[in-house]
């Protein structure tokens, strides 16, 4: 691409890809993933925890799809946080965000390398870890509808496996006398529901689909349209699928005491599973899953963190090379590179770790989110007030449920992740403090005003900053229309 050309990326996703994006990045299986440290934090009440988490997330999937139809561009919550509250919080947002955008596509390296370790325990986990980190980055590289093909293949072999997983472990409940009762499994425990909740805060991590899908805005065919209506069925299909699972695992195998589960159920619960009820042909099933899902997974979740330093290397929040376009693919090559050479802490890290810091940054992102739907549409800047009934219910109160319950979740996180994820909040602060001269300067924002179109957005460019007293920065549209402040 030359100077004179604005970035932008290509419209060619309609619904039905977008959902299946969507379910490839929630990946279906990552149901196995959490099993085993979930079970152990709520004593063997996973399904409960789905339940709550499932919840609490189509509160927030609401408010997605009311932020896409205003703002129907890459970058997700920091985008929709930035031109709610400014760039100052929309920074701090994409930052929060990133957070668990990098650490996905390193947890399923992790999870591939630990399952691959079991079947092979000769070869050093690293070796599959990077050559699946490999393999990411190049077909992100190539684009988004060689990644759209991938994913349909995934989840059609992803489907295949846990329809089997489940007609076994149904026969095997129905066959084991001491299999807990039907509704065991969503039935609070001795300790009450505290244990669940943070089981159901860890889950967050599982539904970051809906979330990778408005970082397609950009990609969409209709984005105002498809985008919302994707992210509701990703998050209810997905949780759909994440509930009867865990619920039929919890009949199907099942501890007295969760405290003393092995290290095999805890780090690769899924093949102790496959083998508990179909023995080690599903094992071997199992295991050809686990590989593509999280390939699948990985592969999403590397093109969506890759948009997201796309959208604030666009803004000039970071620099401006994050936002290179490379013109034969039109994919954001650099940022995709940098996504991948961060995914290489993956081989020091443990399974549990990058889980909480996951849910860490998700929950924060969600929370803002909440917030930018009230502020967006009960307090429009330079408009009236909707009136009437329905706007107060539709984005004030819904959202606001969102941002209660996803604030009862975020809290409920182990103190130390709170620890690790201040430290990363104050680093995005010590960044902004330094890109704006302790704030001196405006920090750049994208100004979407003038032409809500999705045509008009494609033709944002380079951010063109304010001058005076508490202005804040922008990236217009080329001449001849300057942009508005």
């Amino acid at each position: 691409m030359t100077d004179a050309e604005p970035a932008h990326l290509r419209r060619s996703l309609g619904l039905v890809p977008l959902i299946v994006f969507g379910l490839s990045y929630m990946a279906v299986a990552t149901v196995f993933t959490t099993y085993g440290i979930v079970n152990q934090l709520t004593d063997g009440h996973l399904a409960l925890s789905y339940v709550v988490a499932l919840i609490v997330m189509l509160f927030t999937a609401s408010s997605y799809g009311a932020m896409v139809r205003k703002f129907p561009v890459a970058g997700s919550a920091y985008t929709y946080t930035q031109q709610s509250f400014g760039g100052v919080a929309g920074f701090l947002t994409g930052w929060i965000l990133m957070l668990d955008y990098l650490f996905i596509p390193m947890i399923n390296f992790m999870i591939l390398g630990l399952y691959m370790g079991t079947q092979f325990p000769s070869v050093p986990t690293w070796v599959f870890m990077l050559t699946c980190l490999l393999a990411v980055l190049l077909f992100n590289v190539l684009g988004i509808k060689l990644v759209n093909r991938v994913n349909i293949t995934i989840i059609a072999v992803t489907i295949a496996v846990i329809t089997v997983f489940a007609f076994l472990a149904i026969k095997t409940a129905v066959a084991d006398p001491n299999a807990p009762g039907l509704i065991d499994p969503f039935i609070p425990g001795a300790e009450g529901f505290s244990p669940v909740l943070t089981g159901a805060a860890v889950l967050a991590l599982s539904f970051l689909g809906f979330d990778a899908v408005s970082t397609l805005s950009e990609e969409a065919k209709d984005p105002r349209k498809n985008i919302p209506l994707a992210i509701m069925l990703t998050t209810l299909i997905g949780g759909g699928v994440f509930i009867v699972i865990s619920w039929l695992g919890a009949r199907a195998f099942y501890l007295d005491d969760w405290s003393t589960a092995s290290e095999d159920l805890l780090n690769a619960p899924g093949v102790v599973l496959a083998e508990h009820v179909g023995g080690q042909v599903l094992v071997t099933a199992f295991l050809v899953m686990v590989v593509i899902g999280c390939f699948g997974s990985g592969l999403a979740g590397q093109v969506a963190v890759s948009r997201i330093i796309y959208a604030m290397g666009r803004d000039g929040i970071l620099p401006k090379p994050f936002a290179h376009i490379w013109a034969r693919y039109g994919t954001p090559v650099v940022a995709a590179v940098t996504v991948s050479i961060f995914a290489l802490s993956s081989m020091f890290l443990s399974l549990d770790q990058a889980a909480f810091m996951i849910s860490f940054g998700a929950l924060g992102a969600f929370s803002m989110v909440n917030l930018s739907v009230i502020k967006v549409y009960l307090f429009p800047k330079g408009e009236r007030r909707p009136a009437g009934a329905w706007p107060i219910i539709r984005y004030g109160l819904v959202p606001l449920i969102g941002l209660v319950l996803t604030i009862w979740l975020w809290t409920s996180l182990e103190p130390l992740t709170w620890a690790v994820g201040g430290v990363w909040l104050l680093l995005g602060v010590a960044i902004l403090v330094a890109k704006t001269h302790f704030f001196r300067r405006p920090v750049p924002t994208l100004d979407f005003s003038e032409d809500p179109s999705t045509e008009a957005i494609d033709a944002m460019a380079d951010e063109v900053p304010f001058d005076g007293p508490g202005g804040s920065g922008t990236a217009g549209r080329t001449a001849p229309t300057p942009p508005v402040g």
